[in-house]
């Protein structure tokens, strides 16, 4: 999956997008985020509220904070009924800000099919979690 560039360095971004209490503002399947348990750190769980009314419990798996300009990575887990979702997010200095990278994969009954259209919709939230940050957010 190709990355999102980020007006912002990449303490900044990662910062923001590892913090799940942010995630309602830029994933567009989310209404809210809930029961969050602990700090931004692996271990951390919450509740994601959907769109569609789905409950998925979420844990950060990895995390590793970018510092003085250099890269970082961050992922999680979510569990829902049958299926199980991984998404990582790498997180690279570059001109002007920084490049996140994602890469995500859905396991379960009707997988392929969810792991074919997923990409442009990952992508979509970041470019929007780009512009917040771009504009202060």
């Amino acid at each position: 999956m190709s990355g999102v560039h980020f007006p912002v360095p990449t303490e900044v971004a990662f910062a923001y997008l590892a913090d799940p209490r942010n995630r309602a503002q830029w994933q567009s399947s989310l209404r809210r985020v809930e029961d969050v348990v602990g700090e931004v750190a692996v271990g951390q769980t919450w509740v994601d509220v959907t769109t569609p009314g789905l409950r998925p419990r979420m844990e950060t798996t990895e995390l590793t904070a970018p510092s003085d300009g250099g890269p970082g990575s961050w992922s999680e887990r979510g569990t829902w009924r049958m299926f199980s979702a991984e998404l990582t997010l790498t997180f690279e200095p570059e001109p002007g800000g920084c490049l996140v990278t994602p890469r995500f994969t859905i396991r379960g009954p009707g997988a392929f099919l969810l792991n074919r259209v997923s990409p442009a919709a990952v992508r979509s939230d970041l470019r929007r979690a780009s512009r917040i940050l771009a504009t202060g957010g």
